[in-house]
Order: C-alpha cells, then sequence, then structure tokens
C-alpha cells in the first residue's frame, strides 16, 4: 500500500474511534435535559438521582471525546498539508467558530454541571446542563458544516496555481448552508440522540435483568423508549429526505449506495445482496421501481446509473453498498427492539422477557454500528474526492512522509486506543455498577432508588 491508502487508513482509525464519543456525549446530554427538567417540575428527588448517574456517564464521554478529538488537527497537519492548505481558509472560519461557539460555552458550565449540585440552586444548575448540551450541539454543527462543505462546496473561489491552488471564502453563510448541511445535519444530530436513548435503554435492562434499582430502570425504561420510537421515526423522513439531496447533488455516491450501474426506468432498491463488481451488477433481493419512487417519487423515472460517469470518479462500490445497508438494517434492528419494548413495557411483563431484555442490553451496539457505517458511506461514496469535484483525495496528502512512517503510526494508534477502549468500559462498567445511589452521601436519600428484592419483598 502507498503513502495515499495508508494515510486513508490512519485517518478512517482515527476519525472512527473518536466518534464512538460525541454521539453518547450529544445524546446522553439530551437525556440529562429531559430527565433533570422533570425534576424542575416534580421536585422529585429520583429524577434527581437519575440526572446525576447519567451526568457522570457523560463526565466520562466528554473527557475521551476531547482526547480523541484533538488528535484529527495533528493528522491533517502531518498526512494532509496539501489538503489543510487548500481548505485553511473555509476551515479556519468553522473551526474557529466551533471553538468560540461551542468549546467557550461547554468549558464554561461544564464545572457548575458536575460538580454544581449542592453549590448553585437547582435552576442554575439546570441552566447549565442546558448550556453544556447547547455547546455539544454546537461543536456538531460546524464540525458537520465543515464536512458538507467538502461534500457540496459552495460560497467560496479557487486562488493560485498548482501546488499553491486554494479555496478562499467569498460567502461565508454560503459555506456553513450549502446545499447538503441541513440534511446531514438532521440525520447526524438525530443519530447523536439515538445512542442517548439506546443506552438508557440498555442500562436499565441490564438493571431489570439484575432485578436491583428497580424503580430507577422502569422510568428510564419508559423515558427511552418513548424518546426511541419518536427518533426512529423523524429518522427515517431525515433518511428519505438524505438521499434525496445525495441523487441531487452527489449522483455518483446514490449510485454506489444502491450498486445502481445501468440508467433504467424503474430502478429498483436492493433489500439485501452484494456487488459483483466484475460483472457490474447487484445480486440480492430487490423491490422493482422502489429506488425510482423513494428518489423522484415517480416509479417510472430512472434513477442516473454509474456507468453515466467516469470510471475513475467512481467510489469503492461493494464498499459504499455495504455499509450503507448495514446502516439501515441497524435502524431495522432498533425498531424490532423499540416495539418488543413498548409491548412488553405496556403489558408489565417486562422483567419476564428475558430474551427481550437481553437484546435491548445490547441494542446500544445499534446506533453505533448504524452512525460509524453512515459516516463511512458518506466518506467513501466522496472518493475520489476529498472535496467534491474541486479537489482529488490524491492531491490532498503531503509529499513528504513515507509510509514507514504512518504503518508505525498507524500501529502506535491501535494499541494507544485499545488501552484508552479499555479503560473507557472499565470505568462506564463500574460506574453501571455502582448504580444511581452508590455515590450518594452516606444517610443522604439512601431510599430514593432502594431495591426492593434486597430487604426481602
Amino acid at each position: 500500500m502507498d503513502v495515499l491508502i495508508l494515510s486513508r487508513i490512519q485517518f478512517a482509525l482515527n476519525i472512527a474511534f473518536h466518534y464512538f464519543y460525541p454521539p453518547l456525549s450529544i445524546g446522553l446530554s439530551l437525556m440529562i435535559v429531559i430527565i433533570e427538567g422533570m425534576y424542575i417540575k416534580t421536585k422529585s428527588e429520583k429524577y434527581r438521582k437519575m440526572a446525576q448517574f447519567w451526568t457522570r456517564i457523560f463526565a466520562l464521554s466528554f473527557a475521551l471525546g476531547v482526547a480523541t478529538g484533538i488528535v484529527q488537527v495533528f493528522a491533517f497537519g502531518n498526512n494532509w498539508s496539501r489538503f489543510a492548505r487548500f481548505v485553511g481558509d473555509v476551515f479556519g472560519s468553522a473551526l474557529a467558530a466551533e471553538g468560540i461557539f461551542a468549546f467557550f460555552l461547554e468549558a464554561g458550565f461544564i464545572g457548575l454541571m458536575l460538580f454544581g449540585w449542592e453549590r448553585v440552586s437547582a435552576r442554575l444548575h439546570y441552566f447549565s446542563t442546558i448550556c453544556v448540551a447547547l455547546g455539544a450541539h454546537f461543536s456538531a454543527i460546524w464540525i458537520v458544516a465543515a464536512n458538507s462543505w467538502m461534500q457540496t462546496p459552495q460560497g467560496f473561489k479557487l486562488v493560485g496555481e498548482g501546488v499553491n491552488r486554494r479555496a478562499v471564502i467569498t460567502d461565508f453563510w454560503g459555506v456553513i448552508f450549502n446545499p447538503s448541511f441541513l440534511d446531514r445535519l438532521t440525520h447526524v444530530i438525530i443519530g447523536c440522540w439515538l445512542t442517548g436513548a439506546f443506552i438508557v435503554l440498555s442500562v436499565c435492562s441490564y438493571y431489570y435483568l439484575k432485578k436491583k434499582h428497580t424503580e430507577f430502570a422502569r422510568i428510564g425504561m419508559k423515558l427511552g423508549l418513548a424518546v426511541a420510537a419518536i427518533l426512529l421515526v423523524l429518522q427515517l423522513i431525515s433518511a428519505d429526505s438524505t438521499a434525496r439531496g445525495v441523487a441531487k447533488y452527489q449522483p455518483e455516491k446514490l449510485a454506489a449506495m444502491e450498486g445502481v450501474y445501468e440508467t433504467r426506468d424503474h430502478t429498483p432498491m436492493t433489500v439485501a445482496g452484494y456487488v459483483d463488481t466484475k460483472e457490474q451488477v447487484v445480486k440480492g433481493i430487490k423491490i422493482p421501481s422502489l429506488l425510482s419512487f423513494l428518489v423522484y417519487r415517480n416509479f417510472k423515472t430512472p434513477v442516473t446509473g454509474l456507468k453515466h460517469f467516469p470510471e475513475t470518479d467512481w467510489p469503492n462500490v461493494a464498499a459504499v453498498f455495504q455499509m450503507y445497508h448495514l446502516m439501515i438494517f441497524m435502524w431495522g434492528a432498533m425498531v424490532i427492539m423499540t416495539l418488543l419494548g413498548f409491548i412488553f413495557y405496556k403489558r408489565k411483563t417486562l422483567d419476564k422477557a428475558k430474551w427481550t431484555l437481553r437484546g435491548l442490553v445490547v441494542s446500544i451496539l445499534f446506533p453505533y454500528i448504524a452512525n460509524q457505517s453512515g459516516w463511512f458511506t458518506a466518506e467513501m461514496g466522496r472518493q475520489p474526492w476529498v472535496v467534491y469535484h474541486v479537489l482529488r483525495t490524491a492531491d490532498g496528502v503531503s509529499t513528504g512522509i513515507r509510509k514507514e512512517q504512518v504503518v508505525g503510526s498507524i500501529i502506535m494508534f491501535i494499541l494507544i486506543y485499545i488501552l484508552l477502549f479499555s479503560l473507557f468500559i472499565f470505568l462506564m462498567n463500574r460506574k453501571i455498577q455502582t448504580g444511581p445511589e452508590g455515590e450518594s452521601k452516606p444517610g443522604y436519600d439512601d431510599a430514593v432508588f432502594s431495591d426492593p428484592y434486597k430487604k426481602g419483598v
């Protein structure tokens, strides 16, 4: 493998590991705002304890998210210096806005959120929680804006020649509100919120199985199922709008996502299958005319196939196809588990539905896999362009690095990330095992989430 492929692998490794944490932080921040809002309204200590428990989990993911995010900046400078030079004017504005509107907001209120429970009023603490949640969301807004500009660039002009060629902003709001921004932002944020809902469902299902913290588990399950149900519907609507935007602005990507080689009327949609790249066909289960209808709201209108474009502009069709369908399958898995949870919860037999609870415990993997496969679809589907139809990926990689250096850094990152992930899982497990009342002060409301099973009830 050459430096280009190795640098792409390195960046994919870094960003994929980093993106394990922001969805959890953003999603949990929403759940904490809801739970603490219920405490403000009802004054019930059980909601206060719930908010405190999930705030501890949030703090862990937030810390690792910040630490792993810094690595991306060094990757731009070391492996992608030509890309960094090309987009410096564009990205400089967006990332500066992230620092001002996101990091400053989070840094200003994270201390109150984590340590202000006994030191400030309940309403002031709730205000700090909202500000931290907004900061987490603002960070996503500016990052997605920058990435969406790479997908559908506008609001800029090219200056210079050769290696000195670069993009210069002519319309800041045109850069931010590029054609794909709002659709992609909505899709990403809902994916993060689903991660927050399903971590709540996972932990509460675990408590159901272990027959402990039962009141905490019951309330959390009800909240998690309600939020997940709403978000899954919204994500379906968002996915439809996003895919139609891809068809309009990045037709090669959509063709790769569905493995469409030939431009034909009544384009079918593949439910499950695989791409035969040699024969340039998709083999599997297909629904006739469905893709045409979903994209154009007309069963006959053809979806543009890959053969309409130069083969040098094709992404890796097989990889994009499988990643895209994996994302869809994970959405279906979340729908199934949410429906099963609702059925047994309404029947008040959830504590006896062992297999459903076990499924809900592992269901936290579903939004994570969906988020990762969605990003892989978006980024691999844009290839061979790093800035769509403006700068090729091969022209963005640094020229002064050797493949031995990149291989060494990949090995180093893998070892460090294994260590960090092991630490994260260890600390997360310890907090879950400790439970919502485990860190209470002696004598302080220890019975709020008392375990009736321990009392022989």
